[in-house]
């Protein structure tokens, strides 16, 4: 007879929750507490500092920039559900390959059909590629450079082209932002240092050369690391993380050295190796960006969740601040205009974790200092909780 499916309970994955994500047990540095968890979410600009704060001892807004752009331990990048991440660079290569290359040729094709609309040249994609093959040269000899300055030395970006034509919000834009979206996706430019605050969503661009990596190995090693940061989980867990399709999660998976554990009676994986049980450890709070990537870790989020989605998602997915109580959300917070850090529980955690948590938002109120942060996605609770009493 086979041996038994192992149990892993809630407060076991509630346990390595805490300590895998930095969220019990900070990190020395930015780079180790991103590699850890993979991938910083980069949508917000703001919600990368906040995670990396979240994460690290004594990380300044300094010392989380300089990490950012100036050590080149990590990069922004187009990768997993069309998402902007930052990721260790070492890493970069790995996402582009198991994620991105898929995404940057659905983007060209759906790009030079619009090039193809706009009836701007016989052949689009031949136009389209020589346009691209300017830029990246012309990135080469000038960047670090904004968009608009890049359209200077490259005037065939300032293209019009219709963008969202079926979308009441789109009309004509120029070319640039969707062609360096597309030659950013392809791995041959990045994102760099912002022009204006950190959270400011106006990038300079940089050229960049690729690594090149198999498909298969590099999903299957990014399915790995994932295990380690988020497992045990079901495999559609990763699939949705990813934005792989069925197959592909299988035969990453099928890759690994991994063991088939018993999620409270739905059927989970986590690897083989790294089955020893998590130390519970002390209780801790934490307070999270919106999209910061623990609770947009896993399609399933009901153990760490509870009933508070509604409150704490917008109508796309998107999570807002969250308030985080010994492995679980148990609350919501946002920053009022005056420079106010107000939480709101949304269950009785009792007293040690009320002031836990009251200490939590003090000090990232002091973290904040004159800084004022809006999530780029309001959920319903942000919203209520900037606009006072």
């Amino acid at each position: 007879m086979g041996s038994a499916i192992r149990p892993v309970s809630v407060a076991e994955r509630r346990a390595r929750l805490a300590s895998r994500h930095h969220l019990r047990d900070r990190a020395s540095s930015v780079a180790a507490a991103t590699a850890d968890i993979i991938a910083l979410h980069g949508t917000d600009p703001a919600s990368v500092y906040l995670s990396a704060r979240a994460r690290t001892r004594d990380a300044s807004l300094a010392a989380i920039e300089q990490a950012l752009y100036d050590d080149g331990t990590l990069v922004r990048m187009l990768g997993m559900r069309r998402t902007v991440f930052v990721v260790p660079v070492g890493l970069a290569p790995v996402i582009q390959a198991a994620c991105t290359d898929q995404i940057a040729a659905r983007l060209r094709r759906q790009l030079t059909e619009v090039v193809r609309k706009a009836g701007i040249v016989p052949d689009a994609e031949a136009w389209l590629r020589e346009v691209g093959e300017a830029t990246v040269r012309a990135l080469a000899d000038h960047g670090p450079v904004s968009g608009t300055e890049l359209a200077r030395h490259e005037p065939r970006l300032r293209t019009p082209i219709i963008a969202a034509e079926d979308n009441p919000y789109g009309g004509a834009v120029n070319l640039t932002t969707r062609l360096l979206t597309v030659l950013s996706a392809e791995g041959l430019m990045v994102r760099g240092r912002p022009r204006g605050g950190w959270t400011s969503m106006q990038f300079t661009w940089s050229a960049a050369d690729r690594t090149e990596l198999a498909a298969d190995v590099a999903r299957a090693d990014l399915a790995g690391r994932w295990l380690r940061a988020f497992g045990p989980a079901p495999a559609a867990d990763l699939q949705w993380w990813t934005g792989w399709t069925a197959a592909q999660t299988r035969q990453a998976v099928a890759h690994l050295d991994t063991t088939e554990v018993d999620l409270d009676g739905a059927a989970g994986l986590m690897l083989t190796g790294d089955a020893a049980p998590a130390d519970p450890g002390p209780g801790w709070a934490a307070l999270l960006p919106a999209l910061d990537p623990t609770p947009m870790g896993w399609r399933d989020r009901s153990w760490f969740l509870g009933e508070h989605g509604p409150a704490l998602f917008d109508r796309s997915g998107n999570i807002g601040p969250t308030v985080w109580w010994d492995g679980r959300i148990v609350g919501g917070w946002a920053q009022r205009p005056d420079g106010e850090i107000v939480v709101r529980l949304l269950e009785d955690t009792g007293a040690q974790a009320g002031a836990a948590i009251a200490a939590e938002a003090d000090r990232l109120g002091a973290w904040l200092g004159p800084a004022r942060v809006v999530p780029r996605f309001r959920t319903p609770l942000e919203r209520e909780l900037t606009a006072g009493p």
